[in-house]
């Protein structure tokens, strides 16, 4: 077996597709995931929009850009995250942790 049959060996095993049966087996988590940014207030949108307008045309006054949507951080995401993250660093000073997901009961 070469390694270009692993792969396609992986890939075939990744498309056959869940039968519904097996999905409804599955029991609900009583968990369920913070997100790490939350729509932001309307009142913001107008000038948030013409401010990242302005700073991605830069010198050219001929372009046009269209803002879709507008998000701002979870302050609660970003406040477990700081927890979470000086807890485990501990003493060590130079190290870098991402916190990746942040789950609540």
């Amino acid at each position: 077996m070469g390694l270009w049959d692993f792969f396609r060996q992986r890939k075939t095993e990744e498309a056959q597709p869940i039968s519904p049966s097996a999905v409804e087996k599955q029991p609900t988590s009583p968990w369920q995931e913070v997100p790490a940014y939350i729509e932001t207030d309307p009142k913001n949108y107008e000038l948030v929009s013409v401010i990242a307008s302005a700073i991605m045309a830069g010198e050219q006054s001929d372009s046009q850009f269209v803002v879709k949507r507008i998000l701002e951080r979870n302050p609660e995401a970003k406040l477990v995250s700081i927890i979470s993250a000086s807890i485990a660093a501990g003493e060590q000073e130079d190290s870098q942790l991402t916190v990746k997901k942040i789950m609540k009961k």
